[in-house]
């Protein structure tokens, strides 16, 4: 393959590759990680946050990347860049949300408009809201890592060994964690009386 030796530097620099760069002041290198991670970043802390936190999110973002820049030069390559980064950004969000935890999010009309559609009937559309709620609510009371598994798995669609490497676990222990959090929800929901969800 030596055609792609002539490609642009910038085209094929892995993110190894632009550490390496950013860690000699190359903010260039720095820039192109942020473009690269900044929007699985946000998506990751807004999983965990929550949606009526955006704000909240794009300030995490903000902080991850400070300290990114920030300890660029004890970065030594244990793990991957795109694994480190986002383990900063877990422990950021979890932190923000244990200072925000009980701050709730205010809906206007034109945000609970879009919750509801317009197929199913009254009933259909009560039921679901309930049972949305129930879920919710079962699910704010899981151990955050339950609640980390469930939202990188199902909201972020990381795969398993991508849930591992940002919740710094072994795979099976990442399985374990998403496996024993559905039974916990399954249990809670049979209690709250739905069967499926």
């Amino acid at each position: 393959m030596p055609a792609t030796e002539t490609v642009d530097n910038d085209a094929v620099d892995n993110d190894s590759q632009l550490m390496a760069r950013a860690q000699g002041g190359d903010q260039e290198a720095f820039a192109e990680l942020l473009r690269r991670h900044g929007e699985l970043v946000f998506r990751l802390a807004l999983s965990i946050l929550g949606q009526g936190f955006t704000s909240e999110a794009q300030d995490v973002v903000q902080e991850v990347f400070l300290k990114v820049h920030h300890a660029l030069a004890s970065f030594r390559g244990e793990a991957e860049v795109g694994s480190w980064i986002y383990r900063i950004t877990f422990n950021q969000a979890v932190n923000v949300k244990a200072r925000a935890r009980y701050r709730r999010p205010h809906l206007n009309e034109a945000a609970l408009s879009h919750l509801t559609t317009p197929e199913p009937g009254p009933h259909a559309q009560v039921e679901t809201a309930q049972r949305d709620r129930a879920l919710g609510e079962c699910i704010q009371t899981l151990p955050e890592v339950y609640q980390s598994a469930l939202r990188l798995y199902y909201w972020l669609g990381a795969s398993v060994g991508e849930m591992a490497a940002l919740l710094d676990v072994p795979e099976n222990t990442a399985k374990s964690y998403l496996h024993r959090a559905r039974q916990l929800l399954g249990s809670m929901l049979e209690e709250r009386g739905y069967s499926h969800v």
